[in-house]
């Protein structure tokens, strides 16, 4: 498989049904902060938009793509739209592979989780129902979330307790999810490569450890993952593999196979939007009472 910069323009992709939403466009009353630090990092930074009451909301965490080496949290990323519809959302920063190799990434985005679980009273989150999304190496990382819940190794912070970092729902858009069959053995420069610090024959171990699959369980939340079949970039495959490997679990999850569609484009649709509001709903709104 070739890499190309399209790996690198992910950030900007736009998620179905979830458009993005300027600040001034929030309903009234939503309460903003911006580049809140979660760790010591200069990309240890999130963004968090309330919508106006008391809550508690449920949350959800946004993971921008771009090949573990390119993208910004700013704007919301497309899950502005959701502070409508009765949900918190936060937007996160991660170390890109040129800062630290894996498992840096997981790290953060697990570090983000608990920061944002331990301030849930401070921002009306409601901290039994976060749900987490990303595109390609977003949706790469927020699967790896899904699945390593209470997993230690992957936590970075020797001290946290890693049930911290669970979360309770995950939508997965076309997110590598095995890292040795997305890279070939011998592949010395590509973004799976620079990730993992070698290639794959060299980083077997590493790159078992950044594959979702590896850690599945029946406690794992549920999936929805969106992939087009004409993704030359990250092959359906991969999120074949992963939903097979969801239900051997007895882990909730469905799978929509786009057809046509592309590594993002093709992939929005009126029906995608829905079954994601659905599926957040069901998950995160519906469990807590449907606050």
């Amino acid at each position: 498989m070739r890499f190309a910069s399209p790996f690198l323009a992910l950030a900007l992709v736009a998620t179905p049904g979830l458009a993005q939403t300027p600040k001034s466009n929030f309903p009234e009353g939503t309460t903003v902060e911006k580049d809140v630090a979660y760790g010591p990092h200069e990309r240890n930074k999130l963004d968090v938009a309330v919508p106006k009451g008391d809550g508690p909301f449920p949350l959800l965490i946004w993971i921008h793509g771009g090949g573990w080496e390119a993208g910004d949290k700013g704007g919301f990323g497309p899950f502005a739209g959701q502070v409508a519809r009765g949900y918190a959302v936060a937007t996160i920063n991660y170390r890109f592979a040129k800062h630290a190799i894996f498992p840096a990434q997981i790290e953060d985005a697990k570090a983000a989780v608990r920061f944002l679980r331990t301030n849930a009273k401070k921002y009306h989150f409601d901290a039994d129902h976060f749900g987490v999304g990303g595109l390609s190496a977003g949706g790469h990382l927020s699967a790896l979330l899904g699945t390593s819940g209470g997993m230690k190794e992957l936590e970075g912070d020797k001290e946290a307790k890693p049930d911290a970092s669970r979360v309770q729902a995950v939508l997965d858009l076309f997110g590598p999810t095995d890292l040795g069959k997305l890279s070939p053995a011998v592949a010395k420069d590509n973004p799976v490569t620079r990730l993992l610090g070698g290639d794959t024959g060299t980083k077997k171990d590493l790159a078992k450890a950044g594959t979702p699959q590896t850690y599945v369980s029946k406690d794992d939340p549920p999936f929805l993952i969106i992939h087009g079949d004409a993704d030359t970039l990250v092959p359906v495959k991969q999120s074949e593999d992963l939903q097979a490997a969801l239900t051997k679990g007895g882990v909730k999850s469905e799978l929509i196979v786009v057809k046509g569609a592309g590594h993002g484009p093709g992939i929005s649709s009126k029906e995608n939007s829905e079954k994601i509001n659905a599926f957040f709903d069901a998950s995160l709104k519906k469990a807590s009472g449907g606050r």
